[in-house]
């Protein structure tokens, strides 16, 4: 009988402190605080990591109550990526809900090897910004590719400067004075990093894509690549797709700068905008490579050649 008391005053007891415990747990860091930080939830990250960064910027008591909170309210897998205003004032379940109603700025992510054209379209899904709007302000290269944080309500202006403003951030003074050293213009390692970009599907690949590039262009060869012909033709309506799958002998003959078949030389612009890795192949080539040919098959990997025999004979292997 005094065990089965002694029982009941245990569970009493632990009852009442898990009440307690949780209702601390969810009370606001400090009610009176009329403060309130920019808390940003990355892509990718993990309730657990979320809650860990809650508690390091002082905007909850307790993580366990807190998860214990989101978990009750069901809306683990409603909390959005982006950035939020918070407050150390607001209680835990304010605080929770917050995070699923939309955020101050929206993350936009541009991957290597887009045209203009294609992130205008990417800005008007994402801002509602005409895509002529956008174009105006634009010049193909200078769109840096990354993943960004942009306030929901920057106007097109806005945003090609945040854009661009990365790109002269990440090809800094020390790659522009690289290139210098090796006699080409910034335009020019921008203008060969996308063809880079587009030829070349794989890391391993770049550098040696860029150096038979640069062979030519030193040698007096026309370049003749394929991603400067697409570029030229631009959209397809039938593939819905800015890049032509299939070119035709007809499309090689395309009355354009862009024609590297007919024209020596680099095309006029950028072809795409390229990433660092693709900037940097341009920096690191080497024109004394043996090679003046390659091909990428239908998986994307490329074989080279030191003769025009041998590039026939990689034609007959690998695309026939």
């Amino acid at each position: 009988m005094r065990k089965s008391y002694l029982l009941v005053i245990i569970i009493f007891s632990l009852i009442v402190f898990s009440y307690l415990f949780y209702k601390e747990g969810t009370l606001p860091v400090n009610k009176s605080s009329k403060e309130t930080k920019i808390f940003v939830i990355r892509r990718g990250e993990t309730l657990n990591q979320i809650i860990q960064n809650l508690y390091k910027e002082n905007l909850i008591r307790n993580r366990l109550v807190f998860y214990l909170v989101v978990k009750k309210l069901g809306i683990e897998r409603t909390i959005q990526a982006g950035d939020f205003r918070l407050s150390p004032a607001m209680d835990a379940y304010t605080l929770a809900k917050n995070l699923t109603k939309g955020t101050l700025d929206v993350w936009l992510t541009i991957i290597e090897g887009l045209r203009k054209e294609e992130i205008a379209q990417l800005i008007n899904q994402n801002f509602n910004i005409p895509e002529s709007e956008f174009l105006k302000l634009t010049q193909e290269g200078y769109l840096f590719p990354d993943t960004y944080l942009i306030p929901k309500q920057a106007t097109a202006g806005a945003i090609v400067e945040i854009l661009t403003t990365n790109f002269y951030r990440r090809f800094n003074e020390d790659l522009r004075q690289k290139a210098i050293k090796k006699g080409l213009t910034g335009d020019e390692v921008l203008i060969i990093a996308s063809l880079v970009e587009k030829e070349a599907k794989f890391d391993n690949d770049r550098t040696q894509v860029a150096s038979i590039i640069l062979k030519r262009l030193k040698n007096d060869w026309p370049l003749q690549i394929d991603a400067t012909i697409q570029y030229a033709l631009g959209y397809q309506p039938f593939e819905k797709s800015w890049w032509k799958t299939n070119l035709s002998k007809d499309d090689l003959e395309i009355d354009s700068p862009y024609n590297t078949y007919k024209n020596p030389g680099l095309p006029p612009t950028s072809i795409c905008n390229p990433g660092l890795a693709s900037i940097m192949a341009v920096l690191d080539a080497n024109e004394n490579t043996p090679y003046w040919y390659y091909l990428s098959d239908k998986t994307g990997k490329m074989h080279y050649a030191k003769t025009l025999e041998e590039h026939n004979e990689n034609i007959r292997k690998y695309l026939q």
